[in-house]
């Protein structure tokens, strides 16, 4: 099978060319839906219904799915939209190219919904992938420290998105030693003086007792070589001067890559996009695969990466 190389078409039609069982680790962040119009006919993110954007997602990570290794991993980014009120989204003149008016900014509301509703999107999705077999493992909080500014005034402005682990089957590889966050110093703190409820102390009133008696608990309490990582990941969104749209951040598939993937792997995008994901594999000696529908974004991936390459390969010769 060839690696390391971006497949231009429908990404169902590209994921039938791959093996079985011939990846470790997907990370992908399919086109959100009724949002924007990526140029290309046959684009999944403008289907009528929420109910057929989700149907869409089923049929791709069915192959995901079938390609993926037993114990692989799959990162799934996804964010939300708004049933329509009729009032549009940015001004004119900050519209990128392939921003369009779509269901939502036309006053079109999905059957089940009231205008102005939050739709739901990631979670319908990761219910439905659920029910399709998926193992739901957790829901991580990305936490944009810089979001989107938004003209609302009766809500809160919209800073996160949802990215869901999912995995094929019951067990499956993670290297939780490889994303282990560090302790903080209240923490060591109190692993060190020990902190025990069940006997009242004036030393330690305010806590209830005398401490943790780490002797009796032991590493599995506070490690001082880190903790287990969080589910909520603050990660700044990061610009692209090629990119009309909006691309991964590499601080935020780094975990990913790292809990999912051992050097060597290989890691599967099927919305490829501006080419992040194989950037970061790359980095991290990983192989990649992806599928991408506009030609033009496989040439600006493809540009990306080979930008990447040199000055990596030529740090690690030196």
């Amino acid at each position: 099978m060839t690696i390391d190389a971006i497949l231009q078409g429908d990404v169902r039609s590209c994921l039938r060319q791959l093996e079985d069982q011939s990846v470790q680790c997907c990370v992908t962040s399919p086109p959100y839906w009724g949002l924007r119009d990526y140029g290309c006919e046959g684009q999944i993110g403008l289907e009528p219904t929420p109910e057929a954007y989700v149907a869409d997602l089923l049929d791709v990570f069915r192959e995901v799915k079938r390609v993926l290794r037993d114990d692989g991993t799959l990162w799934l980014n996804l964010g939300d939209s708004y049933a329509g009120s009729g009032k549009g989204g940015q001004s004119e003149e900050k519209r990128s190219e392939h921003w369009q008016p779509t269901y939502m900014n036309k006053g079109n509301v999905p059957f089940g919904c009231k205008p102005k509703d939050l739709v739901g999107i990631p979670w319908r999705v990761a219910f439905a992938l659920q029910a399709d077999g998926w193992y739901l493992r957790s829901d991580i909080i990305w936490n944009k420290p810089n979001p989107m500014p938004e003209s609302v005034t009766d809500r809160c402005t919209k800073s996160h998105e949802y990215i869901f682990m999912l995995t094929k089957s019951e067990r499956y590889y993670y290297d939780a030693e490889a994303v282990k966050e560090p302790v903080s110093d209240i923490s060591l703190q109190r692993a060190e003086y020990g902190w025990n409820c069940d006997r009242p102390s004036t030393k330690n009133a305010s806590m209830g007792g005398d401490g943790i008696h780490t002797e009796k608990m032991g590493s599995r309490f506070v490690n001082p070589s880190g903790r287990n990582k969080r589910d909520v990941w603050t990660v700044a969104t990061e610009p692209c001067s090629e990119a009309h749209f909006a691309v991964f951040p590499s601080k935020l598939i780094e975990p990913m890559i790292l809990a999912g993937t051992k050097t060597g792997d290989t890691i599967l995008d099927p919305f490829m996009g501006s080419g992040t994901t194989a950037i970061q594999a790359v980095r991290f000696h990983r192989h990649y695969l992806g599928c991408e529908l506009n030609p033009k974004y496989v040439e600006m991936a493809e540009r990306r990466i080979a930008a990447m390459k040199g000055p990596l390969f030529e740090k690690e010769a030196a």
